[in-house]
């Protein structure tokens, strides 16, 4: 069996577990050498006063955003749960795989009928 997300997005988690008090916000590919990838992972510090009034980041500092790396909210999260636009991305229309596969394969039948 294959390991299912990609090292990036588990750079992105290991970061975020040892940085609690971060918000990880999206990583890129530095470099690799015989035995190790390596990623830059781009870390946001809420309480700054700076980050905190500037209206292009400050959508990071809600706590709706606590962790995004562990639910697979950031790109390559994203890439690896196969959400996105188009007609490569149907498989998860309805949030998950698992949702729209229950929801294909669930018979739903009125009470009344």
């Amino acid at each position: 069996l294959k390991f299912q997300r990609s090292i990036k997005s588990v750079a992105e988690e290991r970061v975020g577990r040892a940085c609690g008090g971060l918000r990880v916000m999206n990583s890129y590919w530095v470099g690799a050498d015989a035995m190790y990838k390596y990623y830059e992972v781009i870390c946001v510090d809420v309480a700054h006063k700076a980050i905190r009034r500037d209206p292009r980041v400050n959508w990071i500092c809600e706590a709706v955003h606590k962790h995004r790396e562990l639910r697979g909210l950031t790109s390559a999260g994203r890439k690896n749960r196969g959400v996105g636009k188009g007609h490569r991305h149907t498989k998860v229309i309805g949030s998950s795989r698992r949702a729209n596969w229950k929801r294909r394969n669930t018979l739903s039948l009125r009470r009344y009928r």
